[in-house]
Protein backbone atom coordinates (compact mmCIF):
# COMPACT_ATOMS: atom_id res chain seq x y z
CA UNK A 1 0.00 0.00 0.00
CA UNK A 2 1.30 3.68 -0.78
CA UNK A 3 1.35 5.53 2.07
CA UNK A 4 -0.60 8.83 1.51
CA UNK A 5 0.12 12.21 2.90
CA UNK A 6 -2.94 14.72 4.17
CA UNK A 7 -2.77 18.15 3.62
CA UNK A 8 -5.25 21.01 4.01
CA UNK A 9 -6.90 22.56 0.84
CA UNK A 10 -7.41 25.86 2.39
CA UNK A 11 -7.37 27.55 6.02
CA UNK A 12 -11.17 28.26 5.64
CA UNK A 13 -12.60 26.22 7.75
CA UNK A 14 -10.00 26.43 10.83
CA UNK A 15 -10.66 30.35 10.62
CA UNK A 16 -13.87 29.94 12.07
CA UNK A 17 -15.01 30.37 15.13
CA UNK A 18 -16.70 27.86 17.02
CA UNK A 19 -19.69 29.63 16.47
CA UNK A 20 -19.75 29.98 13.28
CA UNK A 21 -19.15 26.63 11.95
CA UNK A 22 -21.35 25.61 13.67
CA UNK A 23 -23.21 27.00 11.39
CA UNK A 24 -24.57 25.26 8.58
CA UNK A 25 -24.34 28.05 6.14
CA UNK A 26 -21.01 29.67 7.19
CA UNK A 27 -19.33 26.13 7.09
CA UNK A 28 -20.55 25.73 3.50
CA UNK A 29 -20.09 29.08 2.42
CA UNK A 30 -15.85 27.92 3.91
CA UNK A 31 -16.33 25.27 1.41
CA UNK A 32 -17.29 27.00 -1.55
CA UNK A 33 -14.02 29.68 -1.01
CA UNK A 34 -11.34 26.54 -0.26
CA UNK A 35 -12.58 25.71 -4.25
CA UNK A 36 -12.34 29.15 -4.92
CA UNK A 37 -15.88 29.69 -5.56
CA UNK A 38 -18.18 32.69 -4.07
CA UNK A 39 -20.66 31.11 -1.55
CA UNK A 40 -23.43 33.24 -3.35
CA UNK A 41 -23.19 33.06 -7.29
CA UNK A 42 -21.46 29.98 -6.90
CA UNK A 43 -24.47 27.82 -5.67
CA UNK A 44 -26.83 29.95 -8.11
CA UNK A 45 -27.85 26.75 -9.74
CA UNK A 46 -30.71 28.52 -11.47
CA UNK A 47 -30.78 28.01 -15.74
CA UNK A 48 -30.99 31.63 -15.87
CA UNK A 49 -27.27 31.53 -15.00
CA UNK A 50 -26.05 29.83 -17.69
CA UNK A 51 -23.35 30.83 -19.80
CA UNK A 52 -25.22 31.78 -23.21
CA UNK A 53 -25.09 29.62 -26.47
CA UNK A 54 -24.19 32.53 -28.77
CA UNK A 55 -21.25 32.32 -27.38
CA UNK A 56 -20.25 29.08 -28.35
CA UNK A 57 -17.80 29.74 -31.44
CA UNK A 58 -19.09 28.05 -34.64
CA UNK A 59 -22.63 27.81 -33.34
CA UNK A 60 -24.04 30.05 -36.38
CA UNK A 61 -23.08 27.80 -38.74
CA UNK A 62 -24.16 24.55 -37.24
CA UNK A 63 -27.46 25.87 -36.52
CA UNK A 64 -27.84 27.16 -40.25
CA UNK A 65 -27.52 23.67 -41.23
CA UNK A 66 -29.90 22.44 -39.02
CA UNK A 67 -32.58 24.62 -39.81
CA UNK A 68 -31.88 24.10 -43.52
CA UNK A 69 -32.10 20.03 -42.85
CA UNK A 70 -35.31 21.06 -40.93
CA UNK A 71 -36.79 22.75 -43.74
CA UNK A 72 -35.76 21.07 -46.27
CA UNK A 73 -37.01 17.71 -44.70
CA UNK A 74 -33.29 16.10 -45.31
CA UNK A 75 -32.47 12.83 -43.49
CA UNK A 76 -29.82 13.31 -40.34
CA UNK A 77 -27.55 11.12 -39.31
CA UNK A 78 -26.29 11.02 -35.86
CA UNK A 79 -22.78 9.38 -35.01
CA UNK A 80 -22.26 8.77 -31.47
CA UNK A 81 -19.71 8.00 -28.88
CA UNK A 82 -19.65 4.10 -27.12
CA UNK A 83 -20.05 5.29 -23.77
CA UNK A 84 -22.16 7.27 -21.68
CA UNK A 85 -21.22 10.76 -22.84
CA UNK A 86 -21.75 9.56 -26.61
CA UNK A 87 -25.04 7.20 -25.52
CA UNK A 88 -26.68 10.40 -23.57
CA UNK A 89 -25.31 13.12 -26.59
CA UNK A 90 -27.12 10.71 -29.22
CA UNK A 91 -30.35 10.04 -27.26
CA UNK A 92 -30.81 13.80 -26.14
CA UNK A 93 -30.03 14.91 -30.12
CA UNK A 94 -32.91 12.20 -31.74
CA UNK A 95 -35.19 13.74 -29.42
CA UNK A 96 -34.78 16.71 -29.97
CA UNK A 97 -34.70 16.58 -33.37
CA UNK A 98 -38.13 14.71 -33.35
CA UNK A 99 -39.65 17.32 -30.55
CA UNK A 100 -38.37 20.05 -33.28
CA UNK A 101 -40.44 17.99 -35.87
CA UNK A 102 -37.37 16.62 -38.39
CA UNK A 103 -38.74 14.75 -40.87
CA UNK A 104 -36.49 11.95 -40.44
CA UNK A 105 -33.44 11.06 -38.03
CA UNK A 106 -31.24 8.47 -37.65
CA UNK A 107 -28.25 7.22 -35.49
CA UNK A 108 -25.13 4.96 -35.63
CA UNK A 109 -22.88 4.48 -33.07
CA UNK A 110 -19.88 2.40 -33.44
CA UNK A 111 -19.06 -0.24 -32.53
CA UNK A 112 -15.63 0.06 -31.18
CA UNK A 113 -14.55 -3.73 -31.90
CA UNK A 114 -15.71 -3.35 -35.76
CA UNK A 115 -14.72 0.31 -36.66
CA UNK A 116 -13.01 2.16 -34.12
CA UNK A 117 -13.85 5.39 -32.16
CA UNK A 118 -15.00 8.82 -34.26
CA UNK A 119 -16.31 9.36 -37.64
CA UNK A 120 -14.08 6.87 -39.80
CA UNK A 121 -14.47 6.15 -43.20
CA UNK A 122 -16.03 2.92 -42.59
CA UNK A 123 -18.64 4.24 -40.47
CA UNK A 124 -19.20 6.96 -43.20
CA UNK A 125 -19.72 4.28 -45.81
CA UNK A 126 -22.18 2.63 -43.42
CA UNK A 127 -24.31 5.75 -42.99
CA UNK A 128 -24.02 6.62 -46.46
CA UNK A 129 -25.96 3.18 -46.85
CA UNK A 130 -28.87 4.87 -45.97
CA UNK A 131 -28.27 8.39 -47.77
CA UNK A 132 -28.64 10.81 -45.18
CA UNK A 133 -27.90 14.50 -45.98
CA UNK A 134 -26.28 15.33 -42.78
CA UNK A 135 -24.02 13.96 -40.69
CA UNK A 136 -23.96 15.19 -36.91
CA UNK A 137 -21.12 13.65 -34.81
CA UNK A 138 -21.31 13.82 -31.10
CA UNK A 139 -18.96 13.22 -28.49
CA UNK A 140 -16.63 12.62 -31.12
CA UNK A 141 -15.16 14.13 -34.45
CA UNK A 142 -13.25 16.40 -34.20
CA UNK A 143 -10.03 14.78 -35.00
CA UNK A 144 -11.91 12.88 -37.98
CA UNK A 145 -9.96 13.79 -40.84
CA UNK A 146 -10.60 10.56 -43.01
CA UNK A 147 -13.92 10.32 -42.18
CA UNK A 148 -15.32 14.30 -43.35
CA UNK A 149 -13.72 13.71 -46.48
CA UNK A 150 -15.27 10.59 -46.72
CA UNK A 151 -18.45 12.02 -46.14
CA UNK A 152 -18.12 15.05 -48.38
CA UNK A 153 -17.12 12.50 -51.07
CA UNK A 154 -20.28 10.57 -50.61
CA UNK A 155 -22.51 14.28 -51.22
CA UNK A 156 -22.86 14.66 -47.43
CA UNK A 157 -22.29 17.52 -45.19
CA UNK A 158 -20.81 17.17 -41.58
CA UNK A 159 -21.70 19.28 -38.53
CA UNK A 160 -18.89 17.77 -35.79
CA UNK A 161 -19.85 18.50 -31.78
CA UNK A 162 -17.09 17.20 -29.59
CA UNK A 163 -15.63 18.59 -26.57
CA UNK A 164 -12.40 16.86 -26.62
CA UNK A 165 -9.05 18.43 -27.43
CA UNK A 166 -8.49 19.02 -31.29
CA UNK A 167 -4.76 18.82 -32.90
CA UNK A 168 -3.07 21.19 -35.13
CA UNK A 169 -5.28 21.01 -38.11
CA UNK A 170 -9.15 20.73 -37.74
CA UNK A 171 -10.94 18.42 -39.98
CA UNK A 172 -12.70 20.66 -42.99
CA UNK A 173 -16.24 20.39 -41.75
CA UNK A 174 -19.24 22.14 -42.58
CA UNK A 175 -19.40 23.55 -38.90
CA UNK A 176 -17.69 22.61 -35.96
CA UNK A 177 -18.87 23.49 -32.38
CA UNK A 178 -16.36 22.90 -29.88
CA UNK A 179 -15.82 24.91 -27.08
CA UNK A 180 -11.79 23.70 -27.36
CA UNK A 181 -11.20 24.84 -30.14
CA UNK A 182 -8.62 27.80 -30.53
CA UNK A 183 -10.62 31.51 -30.27
CA UNK A 184 -14.12 30.23 -29.53
CA UNK A 185 -14.61 32.17 -26.07
CA UNK A 186 -16.97 30.19 -24.11
CA UNK A 187 -16.30 30.75 -20.84
CA UNK A 188 -17.42 26.93 -19.79
CA UNK A 189 -14.04 24.76 -21.74
CA UNK A 190 -14.89 21.78 -19.72
CA UNK A 191 -18.96 21.06 -21.17
CA UNK A 192 -19.25 17.09 -22.23
CA UNK A 193 -20.53 16.33 -25.58
CA UNK A 194 -23.74 15.88 -24.01
CA UNK A 195 -23.34 19.47 -22.49
CA UNK A 196 -22.02 20.54 -25.94
CA UNK A 197 -25.08 19.37 -28.32
CA UNK A 198 -27.22 20.59 -25.39
CA UNK A 199 -26.42 23.76 -26.23
CA UNK A 200 -26.56 23.79 -29.96
CA UNK A 201 -30.54 23.02 -29.45
CA UNK A 202 -30.87 25.61 -27.03
CA UNK A 203 -29.40 27.61 -30.27
CA UNK A 204 -31.39 26.05 -32.63
CA UNK A 205 -34.83 26.27 -31.05
CA UNK A 206 -34.36 29.91 -30.63
CA UNK A 207 -33.68 30.11 -34.59
CA UNK A 208 -36.82 28.32 -35.01
CA UNK A 209 -38.37 30.03 -33.16
CA UNK A 210 -37.35 33.05 -34.74
CA UNK A 211 -38.30 32.31 -38.18
CA UNK A 212 -41.50 31.05 -37.10
CA UNK A 213 -41.01 26.93 -37.32
CA UNK A 214 -42.65 25.90 -34.75
CA UNK A 215 -46.48 27.85 -35.69
CA UNK A 216 -46.19 27.12 -39.07
CA UNK A 217 -45.58 23.38 -38.31
CA UNK A 218 -48.70 23.81 -35.93
CA UNK A 219 -45.92 22.29 -32.68
CA UNK A 220 -45.33 23.40 -29.48
CA UNK A 221 -42.04 24.76 -28.87
CA UNK A 222 -40.10 21.95 -27.08
CA UNK A 223 -39.21 22.91 -23.34
CA UNK A 224 -35.31 21.52 -23.30
CA UNK A 225 -35.30 21.71 -19.94
CA UNK A 226 -37.19 18.00 -20.11
CA UNK A 227 -33.94 16.43 -21.47
CA UNK A 228 -31.69 18.03 -18.55
CA UNK A 229 -31.56 14.78 -17.15
CA UNK A 230 -29.70 12.88 -19.87
CA UNK A 231 -27.33 16.12 -19.87
CA UNK A 232 -26.48 15.51 -15.98
CA UNK A 233 -25.84 12.14 -16.57
CA UNK A 234 -23.25 12.69 -19.28
CA UNK A 235 -22.17 15.51 -17.78
CA UNK A 236 -21.01 13.14 -14.84
CA UNK A 237 -20.51 10.11 -16.35
CA UNK A 238 -17.69 11.11 -18.44
CA UNK A 239 -16.13 12.73 -15.37
CA UNK A 240 -15.37 16.28 -16.53
CA UNK A 241 -14.48 19.29 -14.82
CA UNK A 242 -17.96 20.51 -12.74
CA UNK A 243 -17.31 24.32 -13.15
CA UNK A 244 -19.90 26.29 -12.14
CA UNK A 245 -21.96 25.89 -15.87
CA UNK A 246 -21.57 22.35 -15.44
CA UNK A 247 -22.70 21.58 -11.86
CA UNK A 248 -26.26 24.11 -13.33
CA UNK A 249 -26.56 21.58 -15.77
CA UNK A 250 -25.96 18.69 -13.13
CA UNK A 251 -28.45 20.03 -10.20
CA UNK A 252 -31.22 20.82 -12.53
CA UNK A 253 -30.95 17.31 -13.82
CA UNK A 254 -30.87 15.75 -10.56
CA UNK A 255 -33.77 17.90 -9.43
CA UNK A 256 -35.50 16.81 -12.04
CA UNK A 257 -34.92 13.29 -11.56
CA UNK A 258 -36.27 13.44 -8.13
CA UNK A 259 -39.39 14.58 -9.39
CA UNK A 260 -39.96 11.71 -11.22
CA UNK A 261 -39.52 13.95 -14.42
CA UNK A 262 -36.62 11.65 -16.33
CA UNK A 263 -37.07 9.38 -18.95
CA UNK A 264 -38.13 6.08 -18.44
CA UNK A 265 -34.64 4.11 -19.08
CA UNK A 266 -32.92 6.70 -16.65
CA UNK A 267 -35.78 5.57 -14.53
CA UNK A 268 -35.41 1.73 -14.77
CA UNK A 269 -31.46 1.67 -14.55
CA UNK A 270 -31.67 3.46 -11.01
CA UNK A 271 -34.24 0.40 -10.51
CA UNK A 272 -31.84 -2.47 -11.25
CA UNK A 273 -29.17 -0.22 -9.74
CA UNK A 274 -31.35 -0.64 -6.35
CA UNK A 275 -30.75 3.57 -6.30
CA UNK A 276 -33.93 5.59 -5.52
CA UNK A 277 -34.59 8.79 -7.35
CA UNK A 278 -36.09 10.90 -4.52
CA UNK A 279 -32.48 10.61 -3.14
CA UNK A 280 -30.12 10.91 -5.75
CA UNK A 281 -26.99 12.38 -5.92
CA UNK A 282 -24.16 13.20 -8.17
CA UNK A 283 -22.42 9.91 -7.29
CA UNK A 284 -25.36 7.79 -8.28
CA UNK A 285 -24.84 9.06 -11.78
CA UNK A 286 -21.10 8.19 -11.62
CA UNK A 287 -21.18 4.43 -9.96
CA UNK A 288 -24.96 3.55 -10.78
CA UNK A 289 -25.63 4.64 -13.92
CA UNK A 290 -22.80 5.34 -16.02
CA UNK A 291 -21.21 1.73 -15.75
CA UNK A 292 -24.44 0.17 -16.84
CA UNK A 293 -24.59 2.03 -19.64
CA UNK A 294 -20.89 2.24 -20.63
CA UNK A 295 -20.85 -1.82 -20.61
CA UNK A 296 -22.93 -2.08 -23.45
CA UNK A 297 -20.67 -0.04 -25.25
CA UNK A 298 -17.56 -1.80 -23.67
CA UNK A 299 -18.69 -5.87 -24.03
CA UNK A 300 -21.19 -5.36 -26.80
CA UNK A 301 -22.85 -2.53 -28.47
CA UNK A 302 -23.72 0.85 -27.19
CA UNK A 303 -26.90 0.98 -29.44
CA UNK A 304 -28.50 -1.18 -26.50
CA UNK A 305 -28.28 1.88 -24.01
CA UNK A 306 -29.24 4.37 -26.66
CA UNK A 307 -32.37 2.38 -26.95
CA UNK A 308 -32.92 2.48 -23.63
CA UNK A 309 -32.46 6.51 -22.82
CA UNK A 310 -34.53 6.71 -25.92
CA UNK A 311 -37.65 4.01 -24.53
CA UNK A 312 -40.97 5.52 -23.59
CA UNK A 313 -42.44 2.40 -22.45
CA UNK A 314 -41.45 1.84 -18.77
CA UNK A 315 -41.85 -2.41 -19.29
CA UNK A 316 -39.44 -2.19 -22.58
CA UNK A 317 -36.68 0.25 -20.77
CA UNK A 318 -37.03 -2.35 -17.72
CA UNK A 319 -36.05 -5.13 -19.72
CA UNK A 320 -33.35 -3.04 -21.40
CA UNK A 321 -31.81 -2.30 -18.21
CA UNK A 322 -32.09 -5.32 -17.14
CA UNK A 323 -29.74 -6.13 -20.19
CA UNK A 324 -27.57 -3.54 -19.03
CA UNK A 325 -27.09 -4.59 -15.80
CA UNK A 326 -26.28 -8.32 -17.18
CA UNK A 327 -23.48 -6.96 -19.33
CA UNK A 328 -22.20 -5.26 -16.00
CA UNK A 329 -21.67 -8.17 -13.73
CA UNK A 330 -20.06 -9.85 -17.20
CA UNK A 331 -17.92 -6.35 -17.22
CA UNK A 332 -16.79 -6.86 -13.69
CA UNK A 333 -15.96 -10.48 -13.63
CA UNK A 334 -13.78 -9.70 -16.65
CA UNK A 335 -12.40 -6.77 -15.01
CA UNK A 336 -11.60 -8.87 -11.99
CA UNK A 337 -9.56 -11.93 -14.18
CA UNK A 338 -7.82 -8.43 -15.70
CA UNK A 339 -6.66 -6.98 -12.68
CA UNK A 340 -5.26 -9.85 -11.40
CA UNK A 341 -3.14 -10.49 -14.79
CA UNK A 342 -2.09 -7.00 -13.87
CA UNK A 343 -0.97 -7.47 -10.61
CA UNK A 344 0.90 -10.45 -11.17
CA UNK A 345 3.07 -8.79 -14.40
CA UNK A 346 3.85 -6.29 -11.88
CA UNK A 347 4.99 -8.75 -9.29
CA UNK A 348 6.86 -10.43 -11.81
CA UNK A 349 8.61 -7.04 -12.61
CA UNK A 350 12.18 -6.41 -11.00
CA UNK A 351 11.26 -4.81 -7.76
CA UNK A 352 14.10 -1.66 -8.31
CA UNK A 353 13.09 -1.59 -12.21
CA UNK A 354 9.24 -1.24 -11.29
CA UNK A 355 10.23 1.24 -8.25
CA UNK A 356 11.98 3.75 -10.45
CA UNK A 357 9.21 3.48 -13.65
CA UNK A 358 7.50 6.60 -14.03
CA UNK A 359 4.92 5.47 -16.60
CA UNK A 360 4.04 2.31 -16.60
CA UNK A 361 2.54 -0.09 -19.78
CA UNK A 362 1.07 -3.29 -19.33
CA UNK A 363 -0.25 -5.74 -22.31
CA UNK A 364 -1.98 -9.33 -22.53
CA UNK A 365 -2.88 -11.05 -25.66
CA UNK A 366 -6.37 -12.14 -24.15
CA UNK A 367 -7.04 -8.95 -22.37
CA UNK A 368 -10.47 -7.47 -23.21
CA UNK A 369 -10.38 -4.47 -25.37
CA UNK A 370 -13.28 -2.53 -23.60
CA UNK A 371 -12.24 -3.34 -20.12
CA UNK A 372 -7.99 -2.17 -20.68
CA UNK A 373 -9.13 1.58 -19.86
CA UNK A 374 -10.64 0.37 -16.19
CA UNK A 375 -8.03 -1.91 -15.43
CA UNK A 376 -5.61 1.08 -16.48
CA UNK A 377 -7.78 3.01 -13.65
CA UNK A 378 -7.30 0.16 -10.97
CA UNK A 379 -3.13 0.35 -11.53
CA UNK A 380 -3.00 3.54 -11.55
CA UNK A 381 -4.89 3.85 -7.91
CA UNK A 382 -2.77 0.93 -6.69
CA UNK A 383 0.83 2.22 -7.96
CA UNK A 384 -0.35 6.37 -8.24
CA UNK A 385 1.64 6.18 -11.67
CA UNK A 386 0.32 6.75 -15.12
CA UNK A 387 -0.77 3.45 -16.60
CA UNK A 388 -1.54 2.55 -20.21
CA UNK A 389 -3.18 -0.94 -20.25
CA UNK A 390 -3.38 -2.86 -23.65
CA UNK A 391 -5.07 -4.84 -25.61
CA UNK A 392 -5.32 -6.57 -28.84
CA UNK A 393 -6.74 -4.68 -31.56
CA UNK A 394 -6.48 -6.59 -34.45
CA UNK A 395 -3.46 -9.23 -36.15
CA UNK A 396 -1.04 -6.08 -36.11
CA UNK A 397 -2.30 -3.30 -33.90
CA UNK A 398 -2.94 -2.87 -30.04
CA UNK A 399 -5.01 -0.44 -28.50
CA UNK A 400 -4.27 1.41 -25.04
CA UNK A 401 -6.15 2.87 -22.80
CA UNK A 402 -4.46 5.08 -20.14
CA UNK A 403 -4.80 6.70 -16.81
CA UNK A 404 -3.31 9.34 -15.19
CA UNK A 405 -2.43 11.36 -11.91
CA UNK A 406 -2.79 14.88 -10.78
CA UNK A 407 0.38 16.71 -12.78
CA UNK A 408 0.94 14.30 -15.71
CA UNK A 409 -1.50 15.46 -18.59
CA UNK A 410 -1.76 12.55 -20.25
CA UNK A 411 -2.42 13.19 -23.72
CA UNK A 412 0.04 15.74 -23.68
CA UNK A 413 2.34 12.86 -22.92
CA UNK A 414 1.23 11.08 -25.58
CA UNK A 415 2.27 13.97 -28.13
CA UNK A 416 5.80 14.18 -26.58
CA UNK A 417 6.27 10.70 -27.77
CA UNK A 418 4.58 10.99 -31.03
CA UNK A 419 7.14 14.47 -31.63
CA UNK A 420 10.20 12.35 -30.03
CA UNK A 421 9.31 9.05 -32.23
CA UNK A 422 7.57 9.54 -35.41
CA UNK A 423 5.37 7.11 -36.56
CA UNK A 424 5.71 4.53 -33.32
CA UNK A 425 1.66 5.99 -32.58
CA UNK A 426 -0.53 5.09 -35.22
CA UNK A 427 -3.57 7.84 -33.69
CA UNK A 428 -4.04 8.84 -30.41
CA UNK A 429 -6.34 11.30 -28.21
CA UNK A 430 -7.89 12.32 -25.38
CA UNK A 431 -7.65 14.30 -22.05
CA UNK A 432 -5.17 15.17 -19.41
CA UNK A 433 -6.29 11.99 -17.16
CA UNK A 434 -7.53 9.58 -19.81
CA UNK A 435 -6.81 9.04 -22.95
CA UNK A 436 -6.01 6.44 -25.66
CA UNK A 437 -3.79 5.29 -28.68
CA UNK A 438 -3.32 2.42 -31.39
CA UNK A 439 0.32 0.87 -31.90
CA UNK A 440 2.04 -1.64 -33.46
CA UNK A 441 2.09 -4.47 -32.03
CA UNK A 442 5.56 -5.15 -32.32
CA UNK A 443 6.60 -1.60 -30.98
CA UNK A 444 5.03 -2.00 -27.09
CA UNK A 445 8.52 -2.43 -25.85
CA UNK A 446 9.55 0.90 -27.73
CA UNK A 447 6.82 2.58 -26.44
CA UNK A 448 6.81 1.25 -23.04
CA UNK A 449 9.81 3.07 -22.89
CA UNK A 450 9.44 5.87 -24.71
CA UNK A 451 6.40 6.71 -22.28
CA UNK A 452 8.80 5.86 -18.91
CA UNK A 453 11.45 8.22 -20.47
CA UNK A 454 8.68 11.38 -21.12
CA UNK A 455 6.49 11.08 -18.45
CA UNK A 456 10.24 10.83 -16.20
CA UNK A 457 10.68 14.06 -17.62
CA UNK A 458 7.52 15.85 -15.83
CA UNK A 459 7.02 13.92 -13.03
CA UNK A 460 8.25 15.53 -9.41
CA UNK A 461 9.33 13.57 -6.45
CA UNK A 462 5.91 15.42 -4.94
CA UNK A 463 3.72 13.90 -7.76
CA UNK A 464 5.06 10.55 -6.55
CA UNK A 465 3.24 10.53 -3.63
CA UNK A 466 -0.53 10.79 -3.00
CA UNK A 467 -2.12 13.06 -1.61
CA UNK A 468 -5.34 13.56 0.19
CA UNK A 469 -6.69 17.22 0.28
CA UNK A 470 -8.90 17.74 3.60
CA UNK A 471 -11.11 20.22 4.54
CA UNK A 472 -9.54 20.48 7.67
CA UNK A 473 -11.21 18.56 10.80
CA UNK A 474 -15.00 18.47 12.24
CA UNK A 475 -16.04 19.35 16.25
CA UNK A 476 -17.33 16.10 18.06
CA UNK A 477 -20.37 17.98 17.76
CA UNK A 478 -20.64 18.40 14.23
CA UNK A 479 -21.16 14.89 13.51
CA UNK A 480 -24.61 15.30 12.69
CA UNK A 481 -27.76 14.24 9.66
CA UNK A 482 -28.36 17.67 9.31
CA UNK A 483 -24.50 19.09 8.62
CA UNK A 484 -24.20 15.99 6.21
CA UNK A 485 -27.75 17.06 4.70
CA UNK A 486 -26.53 20.51 3.93
CA UNK A 487 -23.28 19.49 2.72
CA UNK A 488 -24.83 17.09 0.42
CA UNK A 489 -27.63 20.09 -0.61
CA UNK A 490 -24.62 22.47 -1.64
CA UNK A 491 -23.41 19.97 -4.41
CA UNK A 492 -23.49 18.86 -6.94
CA UNK A 493 -19.85 17.58 -5.77
CA UNK A 494 -17.76 15.69 -8.43
CA UNK A 495 -14.65 16.18 -10.57
CA UNK A 496 -12.69 19.46 -9.83
CA UNK A 497 -15.21 20.40 -7.34
CA UNK A 498 -14.44 17.60 -4.58
CA UNK A 499 -16.78 16.73 -2.39
CA UNK A 500 -15.98 17.82 1.32
CA UNK A 501 -13.27 15.79 2.40
CA UNK A 502 -12.26 16.00 6.47
CA UNK A 503 -9.47 14.19 8.61
CA UNK A 504 -8.74 13.71 12.31
CA UNK A 505 -7.50 10.68 14.80
CA UNK A 506 -9.94 8.80 16.27
CA UNK A 507 -9.87 5.95 19.22
CA UNK A 508 -11.31 2.62 17.56
CA UNK A 509 -14.04 0.88 19.07
CA UNK A 510 -14.73 -1.60 17.13
CA UNK A 511 -13.95 -2.79 13.87
CA UNK A 512 -14.95 -5.98 11.77
CA UNK A 513 -15.44 -6.87 7.97
CA UNK A 514 -18.37 -6.76 5.96
CA UNK A 515 -18.88 -7.68 2.85
CA UNK A 516 -15.47 -9.61 2.45
CA UNK A 517 -13.50 -6.58 2.17
CA UNK A 518 -15.11 -3.88 4.03
CA UNK A 519 -13.98 -2.72 7.06
CA UNK A 520 -16.84 -1.88 9.56
CA UNK A 521 -15.89 0.84 12.16
CA UNK A 522 -17.78 2.16 15.83
CA UNK A 523 -15.24 5.55 15.99
CA UNK A 524 -14.66 8.23 18.55
CA UNK A 525 -13.41 11.49 18.07
CA UNK A 526 -10.49 12.34 20.59
CA UNK A 527 -9.15 10.67 23.55
CA UNK A 528 -12.11 12.04 25.80
CA UNK A 529 -15.15 12.43 23.45
CA UNK A 530 -18.22 10.51 24.55
CA UNK A 531 -19.33 11.20 20.87
CA UNK A 532 -19.22 7.71 19.01
CA UNK A 533 -20.03 7.52 15.13
CA UNK A 534 -20.28 4.42 12.64
CA UNK A 535 -17.77 4.56 9.89
CA UNK A 536 -16.83 1.94 7.20
CA UNK A 537 -13.75 2.10 4.60
CA UNK A 538 -14.61 0.53 1.27
CA UNK A 539 -11.85 -2.42 -0.45
CA UNK A 540 -9.52 -2.30 2.59
CA UNK A 541 -6.11 -4.26 1.92
CA UNK A 542 -7.07 -7.11 3.78
CA UNK A 543 -3.25 -8.10 4.57
CA UNK A 544 -3.72 -5.19 7.16
CA UNK A 545 -7.02 -4.56 7.79
CA UNK A 546 -9.36 -5.52 10.77
CA UNK A 547 -5.98 -5.41 13.30
CA UNK A 548 -7.42 -5.21 16.87
CA UNK A 549 -4.38 -4.26 17.80
CA UNK A 550 -4.82 -0.80 16.33
CA UNK A 551 -6.29 1.77 18.87
CA UNK A 552 -6.30 5.11 17.19
CA UNK A 553 -6.52 5.89 13.73
CA UNK A 554 -5.57 8.95 11.58
CA UNK A 555 -8.57 9.28 9.01
CA UNK A 556 -9.70 11.44 5.75
CA UNK A 557 -13.17 11.18 5.07
CA UNK A 558 -17.06 12.31 4.09
CA UNK A 559 -19.62 12.93 6.29
CA UNK A 560 -22.65 11.05 5.46
CA UNK A 561 -26.13 9.69 6.22
CA UNK A 562 -26.90 6.30 6.56
CA UNK A 563 -30.05 4.81 6.15
CA UNK A 564 -30.91 1.37 7.64
CA UNK A 565 -34.67 0.01 8.55
CA UNK A 566 -35.88 3.15 8.87
CA UNK A 567 -33.38 4.66 11.14
CA UNK A 568 -31.09 7.48 9.77
CA UNK A 569 -28.25 8.59 11.32
CA UNK A 570 -24.52 10.17 10.25
CA UNK A 571 -22.02 8.22 9.02
CA UNK A 572 -18.16 8.66 8.29
CA UNK A 573 -16.98 7.30 4.52
CA UNK A 574 -13.52 6.72 5.28
CA UNK A 575 -11.04 7.20 2.27
CA UNK A 576 -7.72 6.93 4.31
CA UNK A 577 -6.59 5.44 7.62
CA UNK A 578 -3.56 4.76 9.10
CA UNK A 579 -2.76 3.86 12.56
CA UNK A 580 -1.18 6.80 14.56
CA UNK A 581 -0.72 6.94 18.18
CA UNK A 582 -3.39 9.04 20.55
CA UNK A 583 -2.08 12.52 20.54
CA UNK A 584 -1.06 12.64 16.60
CA UNK A 585 -1.45 15.93 15.27
CA UNK A 586 -3.43 17.13 12.71
CA UNK A 587 -1.39 17.94 9.26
Amino acid sequence: MIAKRIERRSEALSELTREQRLNHDTLVAALFRARGEDAVSGRNYSLQALARPEQLGGIDRAVALLSEALSSRQHICIVGDFDADGATSTALLYRCLNAMGAAKVSYLVPNRFEFGYGLTPEIVALAATHKPNLIVTVDNGISSHEGVRAAHAAGIKVLVTDHHLPGAELPEADAIVNPNVPGCAFPSKHLAGVGVIFYVMLALRSRLREEGWFEAQQREVPNLAEFLDLVALGTVADVVPLDHNNRILVAQGIQRIRAGLCCPGILAILTVAGRSPEKLGAADFGFAIGPRLNAAGRLDDMSIGIRCLLCDDAGEAQLLAQELDGLNRERRAIEHSMQADAVRELERMDTSAAAGRSGVCLYQADWHQGVVGIVASRIKDRLHRPVIAFAEASDTEIKGSGRSIPGIHLRDMLDEVATRHPGLLVKFGGHAMAAGLSIDRTEFERFAQAFDDVVAAHMTEEMRQPVIYSDGALLPDQFTVSLAAAIRDAGPWGQAFPEPVFDGVFRVLEQRLVGEKHLKMLLSPGEFSQVMIDAIAFNVDLALWPDQNVQYIRAAYQLDINEWRGRVSPQLIVSYLEPCRADAQAP
